[in-house]
C-alpha cells in the first residue's frame, strides 16, 4: 500500500505502517551517520542536551555529496544501516521513531523498535541523485567538522521509501525471501 506521511512521525502514524508499504515522506528529517551517532551517544551518556529534538523524528543515514551551484544538496543516497546499530537503541529509547537506510538491522535494534514503536525505512541505494530532488532545504545543524557526516536538517517532499521493518518486527527482507522460496515450490 502507498501512503503519504508528513513528519513528525508520531506513534499513531508508525502503527499504521506495515512491512512492504511504500511511503512518500514529507517534512523535516535529520541526517546522521556513524561518526555523528557516536557524538550523539557521548552527549546522552554525559547527560548533555542533543543538538536536535529526537522525539518523533526520522534520521536518514546519508552522507551527501557537495551540492552543485543552484542545488540544495548533492547526491543523497542511503548508507548501510548496521554501522549505526550499536547506537540506535539509545536513540529509540529517547523517542526516535524512524530511520532510513539500506541493509539489515541487528536483533537488538529490531527488539528496540518493537519496544519503542519505531520503524525502519529503506531507500534505494544507487539512486542518490534522484533522491536529492526530493530534498527542498538542507542546513547543517551540528558537527560541521564531520563534513559529509555532519548532522543536517532536511526538508523533504515525497521522499520515496519502503517500510523494511515495521513496529511489530515484521521484516520485508525475511518476508520477501520466504515468499520467493515458496514461489519456487
Amino acid at each position: 500500500m502507498e501512503r503519504k506521511i508528513t513528519t513528525p512521525l508520531t506513534e499513531d502514524k508508525v502503527l499504521e505502517l506495515t512491512a512492504g508499504d511504500t511511503v512518500l515522506l514529507s517534512g523535516v528529517i535529520y541526517t546522521a551517520r556513524d561518526a555523528a551517532h557516536k557524538k550523539l551517544i557521548e552527549l546522552i551518556n554525559s547527560a548533555k542536551p542533543l543538538p536536535i529534538d529526537i522525539k518523533n523524528s526520522v534520521i536518514y543515514y546519508v552522507g551527501p555529496t557537495p551540492e552543485k551551484p543552484k542545488e540544495v544538496i548533492g547526491s543523497a543516497g542511503p548508507t548501510t544501516s548496521y554501522r549505526m546499530d550499536s547506537y540506535t537503541p539509545q536513540l529509540l529509547d529517547l523517542g526516535l521513531k524512524g530511520m532510513i537506510g539500506k541493509g539489515l538491522r541487528s536483533k537488538d535494534v529490531v527488539e528496540s523498535m518493537i519496544k519503542n514503536k519505531a520503524i525502519y525505512f529503506g531507500a534505494i541505494g544507487g539512486a542518490g541523485a534522484l533522491i536529492s530532488k526530493c530534498i527542498k532545504k538542507s542546513d547543517i545543524v551540528a558537527y560541521e567538522e564531520l563534513g559529509a557526516e555532519a548532522v543536517r536538517r532536511l526538508e523533504v517532499e515525497d521522499l520515496p521509501v519502503v517500510v523494511i521493518i515495521d513496529s511489530k518486527g515484521n521484516n520485508l527482507y525475511e518476508i520477501g525471501r520466504r515468499d520467493y522460496l515458496e514461489s519456487l515450490k
